[in-house]
């Protein structure tokens, strides 16, 4: 996925076991989801604030929450996300310029804080301890919003669900068809009433305890991509089917996993079978 055009360029469908190979030849840059490092972090830091020492913290999760998905959306460089993460780190002071010339102040107004006790003071344990989980070298690595690849997962699912069994070239065609119907559908605006108000539609996440939270309804997708591959097989394959058919025999199809271990005798693993009702006596 392009992530700056939110488009799918490239699809390579390979085995699990083949998986990690494929990255390491590739030289596939790979970022941590901003929704999995945020949850996982956040999950730290309310044990942290629970401590006594600590209880300073509880003001402060929820800006952190957000100081981790506004880092990842305006950060253009690795160096400058970093910059913009650790910034963090002074703004709990109430120190709001930074000696790294990548994000060299906050953007925020300056104004004087109504709740002064809620600055923590540098070597405290709770500003330790906020450090210490803050500049992990995983935290560091570079991460990026990624919830558009999500979507394209979602859509992936419909074209091929998890619970059915499909043949190489099936899964194949069920993908492209995916990146297809995505591509497609990529800029769709938001759904609006007869009046011409912005329609949302709400719910309540499990994982924010009860509290609502308002998301955009997009308007009906298009399917014109149908009609495009149906003028292409009407037109184009049925007249002469042999181009189209030798691309297809030039695929590699992988052999299935299963043909990696020998077959055993079906008598032995019969006999070998114990169900849950004639274990015996233990």
């Amino acid at each position: 996925m392009d992530l700056r055009s939110n488009t799918i360029i490239d699809i390579q469908l390979v085995q699990t076991n083949e998986i990690q190979k494929f990255l390491r030849e590739a030289k596939v840059t790979q970022y941590y989801d901003v929704w999995h490092m945020e949850k996982g972090l956040s999950k730290k830091l309310v044990k942290i604030a629970q401590n006594k020492d600590c209880a300073k913290l509880k003001k402060w999760l929820r800006s952190i929450k957000n100081h981790v998905y506004w880092t990842a959306a305006s950060s253009t460089s690795g160096p400058e996300r970093v910059a913009k993460w650790t910034s963090i780190l002074n703004h709990v002071q109430d120190i709001h310029t930074h000696q790294d010339p990548a994000f060299p102040q906050c953007l925020h107004l300056q104004r004087t804080s109504r709740d002064k006790s809620k600055w923590l003071t540098a070597r405290t344990p709770a500003f330790c301890r906020l450090e210490k989980a803050l500049t992990n070298k995983r935290i560091l690595k570079e991460f990026y919003q990624t919830s558009s690849l999500e979507a394209f997962h979602s859509v992936i699912l419909r074209f091929a669900p998890k619970n059915v069994v499909f043949p190489y070239l099936g899964m194949l065609c069920r993908l492209y068809l995916a990146a297809l119907h995505y591509n497609e559908n990529t800029g769709r605006p938001q759904a609006t009433s007869t009046s011409g108000e912005l329609l949302y539609r709400f719910n309540f996440p499990k994982s924010k305890h009860g509290e609502c939270t308002a998301k955009p309804v997009k308007a009906e997708p298009t399917f014109h991509y149908v009609d495009a591959l149906l003028d292409l097989i009407f037109e184009k394959v049925f007249q002469d089917p042999a181009p189209y058919v030798n691309e297809v025999l030039k695929i590699t199809i992988p052999e299935d996993l299963s043909t990696q271990y020998e077959r055993p005798d079906k008598l032995d693993v019969i006999a070998s079978y114990v169900s849950r009702f004639n274990q015996g006596q233990v």
